[in-house]
């Protein structure tokens, strides 16, 4: 973890237990620095778990040993690694998922399948099994640790530990729900995004567990972006021990909706997080597209817009460059139409019908830009899509932080 600490943080919260579950942490030392670097969770038995992973074309080999149990839909432990990604490191990166995989089940006596595993950190060194077993039998013997242990030792350029919790009455109960999650660069999440890890004592069937999981990424870690690159080890596992004793969830029951909502909230608290902690990042930049041709479309216009280095830095500076926008909505390669398209920069209507507004001032603008927490809106005034992303400003912090990264 970065000692600069991201001036978007918030505080971490006062995250409750979560019945059954018990995250232990370790020194594995993958990389020379002196903190926890392994993180042990233990989990009930049948546990339902779902996940959504990486559509990288150059995967790790703990994405795809997730993406094979997740078929099976039940869990009993997590093991997250960071500081080495074990990403494109063959036959010797999928070894050390096994081996990890085999001892942690040789401990809770289940199945290897049942274990799921992540590594974030440098892509190409593979993970070195006898540090990875020293510290999983270090994590096996340690005291149960706290949910802000548990976020600190996954991240990696990290500023702050990242966590979030909801709650929902489902079946006459109150269920809770935890998360925490890493992140900060190599961010444009497709399908999923960075290391998330959900907890929850719901009673929930795997696969409305993964329905829903789905459709909360929809709307929150793929509609966040820090520097447009897709990560080869991005996960989200969510996990829900039953521990609650209501009904098990599935589609159309008592009490799905309301876990569905529960579920989708913390994971916007979560991916708002990761774009807070942006390398090098000082605003917050959310953007809103509407009257697209369809959603899908406003998605990917926001995201044009998002990911332009253009508006990234023109809000750094704090210039109000809205042509910077209308470039990136151009590029997107989407319907539109120059003539029909409105253009805002918090509440302030900059541009309408193809041209800058009568009597446009930039004043305001300016003040908006000098905030941390940045609106831009954008209408294209031919149908009824619509979607919302956030992003960060790109900074010299983000050139500062990955021209030094394996250092």
């Amino acid at each position: 973890m970065s000692t600069t600490v991201s001036p978007l943080a918030l505080p971490f919260p006062d995250l409750p237990p979560v019945a059954g579950v018990e995250p232990r942490i370790a020194r594995a030392r993958y990389k020379d620095w002196d903190r926890c670097d392994l993180t042990f969770v233990s989990l009930p038995a049948d546990t339902a778990v779902a996940g959504v992973l990486t559509q990288s074309k150059c995967p790790s080999p703990e994405v795809e040993w997730c993406r094979k149990a997740l078929v099976l839909g039940r869990a009993r432990a997590l093991v997250v690694n960071a500081g080495n990604s074990n990403a494109f490191t063959g036959n010797r990166g999928r070894a050390a998922v096994e081996a990890i995989a085999a001892r942690t089940a040789a401990r809770l006596r289940c199945l290897p399948s049942d274990v799921f595993v992540a590594s974030t950190g440098v892509i190409g060194v593979p993970l070195p099994i006898d540090k990875a077993e020293a510290g999983l039998d270090a994590a096996f013997a340690a005291s149960p640790s706290s949910w802000r242990d548990a976020a600190d030792a996954i991240g990696t350029t990290d500023t702050f530990a990242k966590g979030a919790q909801t709650t929902a009455i489902v079946d006459g109960r109150r269920v809770t729900l935890v998360g925490i999650i890493k992140g900060s660069g190599m961010i444009a999440p497709d399908m999923a995004t960075m290391l998330g890890f959900i907890f929850t004592d719901a009673a929930v069937e795997p696969a409305y567990l993964q329905a829903a999981l789905s459709a909360a990424n929809a709307r929150s870690f793929s509609c966040i972006t820090v520097d447009g690159d897709t990560s080869t080890s991005d996960t989200v596992l969510a996990f829900a021990t039953g521990a609650a004793g209501n009904e098990p969830l599935s589609e159309g029951a008592a009490g799905a909706d309301a876990f569905a909502a529960a579920l989708t909230d913390l994971c916007h608290q979560l991916a708002q997080l990761v774009v807070r902690d942006g390398e090098g990042a000082s605003k917050l930049i959310e953007i809103s597209v509407e009257g697209a041709d369809s959603d899908r479309s406003a998605h990917r216009i926001a995201l044009s817009i998002a990911n332009s280095p253009l508006v990234k830095t023109a809000i750094a500076g704090e210039d109000a460059n809205w042509g910077r926008v209308v470039m990136a909505v151009g590029k997107a390669g989407e319907p539109a139409e120059r003539d029909k398209l409105a253009i805002r920069f918090g509440a302030t209507q900059v541009a309408r019908d193809g041209l800058a507004v009568d009597g446009y001032d930039e004043r305001p603008v300016a003040d908006h830009l000098k905030g941390q927490e940045i609106e831009i809106g954008v209408d294209l005034g031919i149908g009824d899509g619509r979607a919302t992303v956030w992003t960060c400003d790109l900074t010299h912090g983000y050139i500062s932080i990955n021209a030094d990264y394996r250092s």
